[in-house]
């Protein structure tokens, strides 16, 4: 059964609004790996959630001239 507009709408704004805030989006990263990755493991939400803390805030991966 198609999803509705309005669960679509819900679902994009949330993913907006977590990405606005700096919150890792879990179940976008679940899709993307099994269609680009199929087979490959997929990291726990707290794996996730930890390599994408760690991506953001760590200084040894500064990538910019701040550091």
């Amino acid at each position: 059964m198609p999803e509705s507009k309005l669960r679509r709408s819900f679902k994009w704004l949330r993913q907006l609004t977590r990405l606005m805030n700096g919150i890792p989006d879990y179940e976008n990263y679940v899709q993307l790996r099994a269609v680009s990755h199929p087979g490959e493991p997929v990291m726990t939400y707290e794996q996730f959630f930890r390599d994408r803390q760690e991506a953001r805030y760590s200084k040894r991966q500064c990538t910019t001239r701040c550091c």
